[in-house]
């Protein structure tokens, strides 16, 4: 078993920390202070990404991406993670979910958002459905050749950094239809209701919009009717394994720093890292870094093998619910070993104590993670966890 990196994939990973700390590492304080990334930095940190190659991380070369394994991409998206305030968004990802639209839609929506001249948001969670997709009440009627969209939806990611909208509606209002559609940003009948705050400030907005009978040709849905669910699962096992890396990436900022900080900080005439309760709380957070690299990394590495996608869904539950959970107990440690200096805006771990509660909410909760795992154990038996 060869479980050394790549020259390749050592390169990528240098890559993604140089981006994070020659591009983003200089936007975090002006974003924090700011709400959102400013609109006058972003054209600017848009051409870096398409000067640096990182357009189109997780698409084939075929489509005009970087054509990158799993892995691959695990290494730069790890490194990205460091950033504070969300701005690893900024390095655009289109919705997997495009790749398996008509050559027609992948021309006008896939191959743009590639190369960073589109880029779509997603809208899924409702003011009544949030895990439970089947709760959705957005509906989608077909009307003489037009559908007709009307529902509210809450957290569309990236609203206003989007110039469209993938919805998850029941056609017929029927929850056994599941269906996506493209929206364009703007559209009649689309409404952005308002865009509320949050405990972390992020790269852009999590809005919230209505759509109020909203017409649509029949081309734009995006596969079949009944097949929304089985692309938003596509969708949220990709956000999985990138919250993993981006979770991965602030505590491992968040232990070198906290490390830094009890090395240099001196009471009672030695450095506090050389107290037992400091040095045992470094101990604990290098080893569920450890522990999280080493699940994220095998995972990547399964994909690229070609892992049964049922069985990579029921691992991308497991790895989100410990990367993000790990991430807030390393990064809660991180705070108290920095005292005063920890809480304060301007430290990146203050940042990133806020930025990554969110982690275990959104593309599931840590419940639902759990739901998710118990039902994998009672159809496949404790292997599909504990085997190898």
């Amino acid at each position: 078993m060869d479980l050394e990196l790549s020259k390749r994939e050592k390169e990528l990973a240098a890559l993604g920390y140089d981006f994070f700390d020659q591009v983003l590492r200089p936007l975090e304080i002006p974003t924090d202070e700011h709400g959102e990334l400013p609109e006058e930095e972003r054209e600017g940190l848009k051409k870096a990404i398409v000067d640096w190659g990182l357009a189109g991380i997780n698409h084939s070369a075929e489509d005009g991406g970087m054509g990158l394994t799993m892995l691959e991409q695990v290494m730069i998206e790890e490194q990205l993670g460091r950033a504070t305030n969300g701005l690893w968004t900024c390095v655009w990802r289109p919705p997997v979910s495009l790749k398996y639209g008509t050559p027609e839609q992948r021309d006008k929506y896939l191959a743009p958002s590639i190369a960073g001249s589109r880029r779509g948001a997603f809208a899924i969670t409702e003011p009544g459905s949030g895990s439970d997709n089947r709760a959705v009440a957005t509906s989608a009627i077909l009307e003489n050749g037009v559908w007709r969209l009307n529902g509210e939806k809450w957290f569309v990611t990236s609203f206003n950094a989007s110039d469209f909208i993938i919805v998850h509606a029941h056609v017929d209002g029927d929850p056994d239809k599941p269906t996506l559609f493209l929206v364009d940003n703007p559209s009649e009948g689309l409404i952005h209701l308002r865009s509320p705050k949050f405990t972390h400030n992020y790269a852009f907005d999590h809005a919230e919009i209505e759509l109020k009978d909203l017409p649509l040709s029949e081309d734009r849905m995006l596969g079949k009717v009944g097949q929304g669910f089985e692309l938003t699962k596509r969708w949220f096992v990709e956000a999985r394994l990138q919250i993993a890396c981006h979770t991965l990436g602030a505590a491992q900022r968040s232990l070198e720093l906290a490390n830094q900080y009890a090395t240099e900080r001196v009471q009672f005439g030695k450095a506090i890292r050389d107290f037992q309760a400091i040095e045992f709380m470094i101990a604990d957070m290098a080893v569920e870094i450890y522990a999280a690299k080493s699940m994220l990394y095998r995972l990547a590495a399964e994909m690229d093998r070609g892992m049964d996608q049922v069985v990579v869904h029921a691992r991308a539950s497991a790895l989100k619910l410990f990367c993000s959970e790990m991430a807030g107990r390393v990064i809660d440690k991180a705070v108290q070993i920095m005292g005063g200096r920890g809480y304060m805006r301007e430290c990146p771990v203050e940042r990133l104590f806020r930025d990554t509660r969110v982690d275990r909410i959104w593309e599931g909760t840590s419940e639902i993670q759990r739901v998710v795992i118990g039902g994998q154990i009672k159809k496949r038996g404790l292997d599909v966890y504990t085997g190898w």
